[in-house]
């Protein structure tokens, strides 16, 4: 209840100033990270018959605002001509994706400067809102499918939005995601408007949490270890400092990423002082 009751506060608050600013968008400077929609994570029971669910997508957050394509970072995604030739006048936000558990793949195609035509012909752009669309996610849902229908081009294509029944539904569908190598699931909340920033309008679902934090030291491995790095001293936005030591690879020891790195690990849960539980190395955060 607290949850939904945060959603409608949000909801009116978008109202206020979209009547406030006359429903215009600010204007996006060149380079700049555009404002796009991020989710919070389900916790306790929500009204599941007020949502769609679709897949987590392991892929690269891109946005298409009719005339160029740009990662959430807001620089120039490196795709080829013929590729963004073919899509739509209309904005689009998405993932540029490959396939479950490709996400290393993906990485290295669409960071490259100079992109190959082979390469870019598995990339799928897999888009889940219409930026600035109006009416509610449903409506905007529709609209996107249309806006896909005509383009006719087999790399752009709409995330699958479902309905569940119940909570043992919603895990039945985890389950079998995660079991096929997928990330979990996201649940968009059917009447939200267009928003931006952190909402309970979107919530994701994983079997373990994930977060981001900061490479501040290499700590020395011994034994087996003995001459790569058995730990990466981490320290998380809120300025919690805690050792990552689980989940690499022995290349990862011999080469671990940088101090100032950005990383992301998995964790259970966390202690009272904010410190991540059972904690595990996932993977370097790609700055595209």
């Amino acid at each position: 209840m607290a949850t939904q009751t945060r959603i409608a506060s949000g909801l009116r608050a978008f109202a206020l100033v979209l009547a406030l600013a006359g429903g215009a968008p600010p204007a996006l400077a060149d380079g700049a990270a555009p404002p796009l929609l991020l989710a919070e994570v389900l916790r306790g029971d929500v009204a599941l018959d007020d949502y769609w669910v679709s897949e987590k997508l392991d892929g690269a957050r891109a946005l298409w605002d009719g005339q160029s394509l740009r990662f959430r970072s807001g620089r120039t995604v490196p795709a080829p001509a013929w590729f963004l030739a073919a899509l739509p006048p209309e904005p689009l936000d998405g993932e540029l994706w490959l396939g479950r558990g490709r996400f290393a793949e993906l990485s290295g195609i669409v960071r490259r400067q100079q992109p190959r035509d082979d390469e870019w012909r598995q990339v799928r752009f897999m888009v889940f809102e219409q930026p600035d669309g109006a009416g509610s996610f449903t409506e905007r849902v529709e609209r996107l499918k249309a806006i896909v229908a005509r383009a006719g081009v087999p790399w752009l294509q709409v995330v699958e939005q479902f309905r569940v029944a119940d909570r043992a539904a919603l895990q039945a569908r985890l389950d079998a995601v995660v079991a096929a190598g997928g990330e979990g699931l996201m649940l968009h909340r059917a009447d939200a408007p267009y928003l931006t920033g952190r909402s309970d309008a979107l919530l994701k679902l994983k079997p373990r949490l994930d977060a981001e934090a900061t490479v501040v030291a290499h700590l020395p491995g011994r034994g087996r270890l003995a001459g790569m790095m058995g730990a990466l001293l981490v320290e998380t936005a809120a300025g919690v400092r805690f050792q990552l030591g689980t989940g690499f690879t022995d290349a990862e020891r011999r080469a671990p990423p940088p101090v100032g790195a950005q990383v992301t690990f998995v964790y259970r849960e966390l202690t009272r002082d904010g410190v991540p539980r059972f904690a595990s190395y996932w993977r370097r955060r790609e700055a595209f």
